[in-house]
């Protein structure tokens, strides 16, 4: 799943409330020569974003939205919701602002930030300035947390967006963002407050998937992504309702089982996963300590639990590039003894692979293992996004770093010690990282030493 740690912007947020809020943005109408229903966006300076679909982008774009703030929030009434978004989804963004107050919103603030900005800092910023950080706006968010706001992540950046830039600047950001929000990541994790993670197709995230920078590449991306949201349902949120119980019957299906570990085996893999006693698989709707229900993830077609930090051995192949911190590594291979990667290898951008297991101590040992069917969704657009949100709803993954503590019975209450104890991995970082598809094979095996087939050629099969 991909976690609340997403909600971490990599870098300060370009647009704030108090600089350049909603109000100071407009929106226009354009047409286009194919014929297309056209969305400008325009910023203070004048045109910033222009793109043209073919069909009705105003009524997706309120499907999407309520789908979003009432399936994936579920906001309650009084309470704030805070939204961090890219100004290119800034019609996306009000729509989803408007529906929440609908449901009963408080307060809906929006944190903006633009790629474009963000890349000016690694260009010109002193090299010795990343890691500084703004201390109010992480103070900020975690003081919203606490007092029970719900938070919605909007995604769409451009994954080869910091490609060439210096390395070191750009792990020295990532781990100040990650240090000062880390308070607020512990207390998603432990579902203490509802959140959610969306993506809207942006002009450079489709260029990347479709080779096309134009209106057409912009358009296909918006097909893929109407239907792994199920957005071209005629009533989408009843079809996720349908969608997210059939989820749990098989969280619950394999939760019944209590398989003492899992076995992946495939080309390049070969990896044995031992599970906590108290492991709980989780998929579909999640539930917060104070009982209000959503969906972290839309769109999600995953079941997951978390491995015990020190019972992975083995080596695993990566079956899809990590777009990780505005960089793209292809190719990985790792490889694990009693819990921890002790090999590490990558053909693009292996340095960057490096850092990441470095972040920390818990950064070289798994958090999640997650099983997803090939026939999800997601899966039959059969497109590579270059994004960690849509590409693990797709395959099989696991995830380097902290595990979520309700994976495991009465983890939310447990302190580090006792979680650790239960076999927990604690970490700043979280990144998931896909391993299945139709080679990959799934065995799950019990207490007595039999081994049960879960997933063969990518596919879910009976357990009998």
């Amino acid at each position: 799943m991909l976690n609340a740690s997403r909600l971490e912007l990599p870098q300060p947020p370009s647009l704030r409330r108090g600089f350049h809020n909603a109000r100071n943005l407009r929106t226009g109408a354009t047409g286009r020569s194919i014929g297309c229903v056209g969305v400008g966006f325009y910023g203070p300076l004048g045109p910033a974003v222009h793109f043209g679909v073919s069909f009705d982008l105003a009524d997706t774009l309120a499907r999407y939205a309520a789908l979003t703030v009432r399936v994936g929030l579920n906001v309650r009434a009084g309470q704030p919701v805070f939204i961090s978004s890219p100004i290119e989804a800034a019609p996306f963004t009000r729509l989803a602002a408007a529906e929440a107050y609908r449901a009963g919103a408080s307060l809906v603030d929006v944190a903006w930030f633009d790629d474009e900005v963000a890349l000016a800092r690694y260009r010109l910023a002193a090299k010795d300035s990343f890691s500084e950080y703004p201390v109010w706006f992480a103070q900020g968010r975690r003081a919203a947390g606490e007092a029970g706001a719900a938070f919605l992540s909007i995604s769409g950046e451009n994954p080869d967006l910091l490609a060439g830039q210096d390395p070191d600047s750009i792990a020295a950001a990532t781990r100040a963002s990650r240090t000062h929000n880390h308070a607020l990541q512990e207390l998603l994790s432990s579902n203490r407050s509802n959140w959610s993670v969306v993506a809207f197709p942006t002009r450079a995230w489709a260029a990347k998937v479709t080779g096309r920078n134009d209106d057409a590449g912009l358009e296909s991306l918006w097909m893929h992504i109407i239907s792994a949201t199920r957005l071209d349902a005629p009533d989408p949120v009843s079809a996720w309702e349908e969608h997210l119980r059939a989820l749990e019957a098989r969280r619950d299906e394999i939760n019944a089982r209590r398989f003492r570990s899992l076995r992946f085996t495939g080309p390049g893999t070969n990896l044995h996963v031992r599970l906590p006693d108290a492991h709980l698989w989780r998929g579909g709707r999640a539930v917060t300590t104070g009982g209000q229900v959503f969906a972290p993830n839309l769109p999600t077609e995953e079941i997951f639990t978390l491995p015990s930090r020190d019972g992975v051995d083995g080596t695993v192949r990566a079956t899809k590039p990590l777009s990780y911190a505005g960089t793209l590594i292809e190719d990985i291979t790792l490889t694990f003894k009693d819990g921890e990667c002790v090999q590490a290898n990558a053909t693009r951008n292996e340095d960057a692979l490096i850092r990441l297991l470095d972040t920390d101590a818990g950064a070289r040992r798994l958090g999640e293992v997650a099983l997803v069917s090939n026939s999800g969704a997601v899966a039959r657009t059969n497109t590579l996004f270059f994004n960690t949100l849509y590409d693990e709803n797709a395959a099989c993954h696991l995830a380097l770093g902290n595990a979520y503590p309700f994976t495991v019975e009465g983890g939310a209450d447990m302190s580090k010690d006792a979680f650790a104890a239960a076999g927990g991995n604690t970490s700043m970082t979280h990144v998931d990282f896909m391993i299945g598809d139709a080679t990959v094979n799934v065995d799950g095996l019990t207490a007595d030493g039999d081994s049960i087939p879960i997933l063969r050629e990518g596919e879910f099969v009976a357990l009998g």
